[in-house]
């Protein structure tokens, strides 16, 4: 009797705890789907790397069906997004998210680099339209700082005959303006606010290699490019040609045409690719960069070029300088294009930026060369290349600019 009592509650027991075990392994399953529903619906469009290391590859692109769900890319190729517009318009709950996830990382330093590449890959689903009141509020403050429109060049109008002017680094030295280099100056600036409605600045990353935005780029009314990039045949698909200014390093002329003592017509034939587009140099960064840059306009004028030069006044370069390390910007020195950029958020109402990204990989974790011709590296600690990007990545989530990291067209 006692032992046929003990095997009664042994066999309930077991039945309990099984009855147990599958109300909680229904319940976990819930849990799960509810969670993962939510996850979905908060960041459909977020992607993850294969690994947390920096150097993995993406293991593919993805495009985006009308109702937001995700299909392999049709032609194959890891390098970039290819999307559809589909629900994900500028405004739609889902890329205002996507915005916030890039605004969120206030400095550089907070995320690693695939975090930040996941987010703005992430991003690339989203439409891309000017926010007016931010791209406004942000052109007055580089009025008030800076004003490319009255001081980018020096000119004769805010360099009179007689200045002393002030080199921008060795500002121990002084340049008195005598007539003959007043002359050389134009009398006012060339340029004046908001003069075109969409500029394209063209960086020398090696991003844009196979991009084919070489026709996008041509499409620009106003065309800025930094320090004599090759802009051939060989290029164009990628680059293409339009050029309207242009800016030359001084290291160039000294290194590649000897100062300008002996190599003049190579040098002139060099500047034809670029047709009738402005030079702009550093004149007045330091004492050096003065004679070899002048000189770059006695070669211009002996040829009869109708090229113009120009030359960046120092205390717009300092106030740029200024500027952009309240943004976080902390570098020896800001690269050309950086400078370019500034400037073209003065002087054109839509401002569009490509070949800028400033990591030895791509947004999809593959590494390239530094810039679109070549991998030659910049000096270290010269530049401040990622944080940059990292502020121009900023503005493209405020609708202050459009950063393009993908390939135009196929």
């Amino acid at each position: 009797m006692g032992y046929s009592d003990t095997s009664s509650r042994d066999v309930l027991g077991n039945k309990s705890l099984c009855f147990f075990f599958i109300c909680a392994f229904g319940l976990v399953t819930l849990l799960q789907q509810i969670i993962y529903g939510k996850n979905y619906i908060k960041s459909g469009l977020q992607f993850s790397w294969q690994s947390g290391d920096e150097t993995e590859n993406w293991t593919g692109t993805f495009n985006f069906t009308d109702d937001g769900a995700l299909k392999p890319a049709s032609d194959g190729d890891s390098r970039y997004f290819e999307f559809y517009d589909g629900p994900y318009e500028y405004n739609s709950t889902t890329c205002k998210e996507l915005r916030q996830e890039i605004m969120d990382v206030k400095v550089l330093s907070m995320v690693k680099n695939s975090e930040l590449f996941d987010r703005w890959k992430s991003l690339q689903a989203c439409k891309w339209q000017m926010n007016k009141a931010e791209a406004n509020a942000f052109k007055a403050s580089l009025s008030r700082c800076c004003n490319a429109p009255a001081f980018m060049f020096t000119t004769q109008r805010n360099t009179p005959f007689g200045t002393k002017l002030r080199y921008e680094v060795d500002t121990s030295g002084i340049l008195h303006i005598s007539p003959a280099i007043f002359k050389m100056f134009p009398k006012d600036m060339p340029y004046s606010r908001s003069q075109f409605k969409k500029c394209a600045v063209i960086g020398n990353g090696g991003i844009l290699k196979n991009s084919k935005c070489g026709k996008a780029i041509d499409s620009a009314d106003f065309v800025f490019r930094c320090n004599l990039p090759p802009i051939s045949e060989e290029y164009a698909a990628d680059v293409g040609y339009k050029t309207d200014i242009v800016t030359i390093n001084p290291s160039i002329i000294t290194e590649r045409f000897q100062k300008l003592e002996k190599w003049r017509k190579p040098f002139y034939e060099v500047l034809q690719t670029y047709e009738n587009s402005s030079v702009v140099l550093p004149a007045f960064y330091n004492t050096r960069n003065t004679d070899v840059s002048f000189r770059v306009k006695y070669v211009l004028d002996d040829f009869d070029s109708p090229q113009s030069v120009f030359y960046f006044h120092p205390q717009y370069l300092l106030n740029v300088q200024r500027f952009w390390m309240m943004q976080g910007v902390m570098a020896k020195r800001l690269s050309t294009g950086l400078m370019l950029v500034t400037a073209a958020m003065e002087l054109c109402e839509e401002v569009h930026l490509y070949g800028f990204w400033g990591f030895p990989m791509d947004p999809n974790g593959i590494f390239m060369t530094h810039h679109y011709y070549d991998n030659v590296k910049p000096r270290p600690g010269f530049h401040a290349m990622p944080h940059e990007i990292f502020n121009f990545l900023h503005l493209h989530s405020r609708g202050i600019l459009q950063v393009h990291t993908r390939a135009c067209s196929r």
